[in-house]
């Protein structure tokens, strides 16, 4: 492997979290098995001293009670037994008396009580002279005689090299252990990491329909995607939106702006200084001007509600009072088209909403309805008048209903969980089931030619106030006509009898 790939292994971040969790590990791990081995051997030579200073005492009461032939007997018939356990009695020359002890050094006997070191000896009766290491005691009795205690240390020394290969084994498993982690976090978490990246970099380079892969795993990496990939259709969709819109507007303000360049050109060519003839152009212009600058008035309000800007402000409000008002305002255009309007409204459906927004999103459904149906009913009565038909169509009728969905509550509170349907319907030529989502989008008019009127923009704005509002749309058929419906959520806000109600 080269330095470069080194180098480049040591940097990713399954080599850096398998190296951090390498030496957390090795610290836990060398301070347990430390923390075991020093209070084990502190426990074993307690429990060592201990019976030493048990065995000495017993001794010497074997001294005092039958002198040393008692206590020579004792020490002869406790050596023959096999064990750990030393003695040894000398004189006051030090040559031996008593005892399985054959060799030592002889600064030992010259101590007194219990030594802190480990002392060599050998033991009697071995044919291979042996070196042993055992704890001992010394006590010096009348006459110059010692008595020597001790126990053999050898079982401490196996549990000490125990603990040293226990040591180099979890050392050597903790590297392998790492090793296989970093293996499995290479081969798995940063292969799908690396599938992630390779698919941002795709969509960087403007392949917009890419998404990441979402495996059946669950966890948090398929959450990522899943929450990459919904931001990431969202953005699709505003991207293939931002370009209808913008092959929309070259559409459609192309030929107002035509027209007023034609206007001005054919006035100043033919004028011939007539001043009426300059009043009507301009007056011309002024009328498309102002329908270019409600175009964009409109797409500025669309893309500000679309924003959910903080600046626009949300207050309890009844939907049925705002309808019954644009209703009532509606009412005398509607007559003058010979329309019929008519409306009705439950009390007490109140929102969290915005007025503004509210009430233009039901104008512009009013005037879609009254454009439409009035067009739609005249269209009808002409053809059937040519054909002689003399059963003619009725007039053109809107109908507007503010009321709650499903049963009332039997609970006397003051919240009704209920939604509320603001409902629109007339009896114009509907819109056909595979063009009603279609509608809600920017500049779609279902007029191919674009010869009526208007932008296309007008439920656009009824869509984003209703999403605004956090409210469903629903298209239906109203056989003829069509049906409107807008599903608040009811304000659950609202506790016991205390609303505060918006002032008008």
């Amino acid at each position: 492997m080269s330095l470069g790939s080194i180098n480049k292994t040591m940097r990713t971040t399954a080599f850096k979290l398998s190296a951090i969790y390498l030496i957390i590990f090795s610290i836990f791990a060398i301070f347990l098995i430390v923390y075991i081995s020093l209070n084990t051997q502190l426990l074993m030579t307690r429990q060592l001293n201990s019976t030493i200073e048990a065995e000495v005492r017993g001794l010497i009461e074997q001294y005092r009670s039958g002198g040393m032939p008692g206590l020579v007997k004792v020490i002869e018939e406790r050596s023959k037994r096999p064990g750990a356990s030393l003695y040894l009695v000398t004189d006051s020359r030090g040559h031996y008396v008593a005892g399985n002890v054959a060799a030592l050094p002889k600064w030992v006997l010259e101590e007194r009580g219990a030594l802190e070191q480990s002392v060599p000896y050998q033991r009697l009766g071995e044919p291979e002279r042996k070196e042993y290491n055992a704890a001992v005691s010394v006590y010096e009795m009348f006459g110059g005689y010692r008595l020597l205690v001790g126990r053999d240390v050898g079982e401490r020394e196996v549990f000490r090299k125990v603990v040293e290969q226990a040591f180099i084994v979890s050392a050597i498993l903790m590297i392998v252990l790492a090793l296989l982690s970093w293996m499995f976090v290479s081969r798995k978490v940063l292969k799908r990491i690396d599938a992630i990246a390779e698919a941002s970099g795709n969509i960087m380079r403007g392949q917009l329909d890419e998404r990441l892969p979402v495996t059946l795993a669950g966890d948090e990496f398929d959450r990522l995607s899943e929450n990459l990939n919904t931001m990431l259709s969202r953005i699709e969709i505003l991207m293939k939106g931002l370009k209808e819109v913008s092959d929309n507007i070259a559409h459609d303000l192309k030929t107002p702006l035509t027209r007023l360049r034609n206007r001005v050109e054919v006035t100043l060519a033919t004028g011939n200084g007539d001043s009426q003839s300059y009043r009507d152009a301009l007056e011309q212009t002024l009328e498309e001007s102002d329908t270019l600058i409600r175009t964009f008035d409109a797409l500025l309000r669309i893309a500000r509600v679309e924003a959910k800007s903080t600046q626009i402000e949300k207050c309890e409000l009844d939907i049925g009072a705002i309808a019954s008002d644009m209703a009532e305002l509606y009412e005398p255009v509607a007559e003058d088209e010979g329309a019929i309007l008519t409306w009705e409204a439950e009390s007490d459906c109140v929102i969290r909403g915005n007025r503004e927004l509210i009430s233009q999103a039901v104008a512009n459904l009013i005037d879609n309805a009254l454009k439409y149906a009035v067009r739609h009913v005249a269209e009808q009565r002409e053809k059937r008048a040519k054909e002689g038909n003399g059963d003619l169509p009725d007039v053109a009728r809107i109908h507007i209903s503010v009321k709650r969905n499903g049963e009332k509550p039997e609970s006397s509170a003051a919240f009704d969980p209920r939604p509320i349907t603001l409902r629109v319907a007339d009896n114009g030529q509907g819109i056909a089931k595979e063009d009603r989502a279609r509608v809600l989008q920017r500049f779609v008019r279902l007029d191919k030619s674009r010869s009526q009127p208007g932008s296309g923009l007008g439920l656009s704005l009824v869509n984003a106030v209703a999403s605004l509002h956090e409210a469903n749309i629903e298209l239906g058929d109203n056989e003829p006509g069509l049906v409107f419906s807008i599903h608040f959520p009811p304000d659950n806000s609202r506790s016991g009898d205390k609303m505060v109600q918006e002032s008008d």
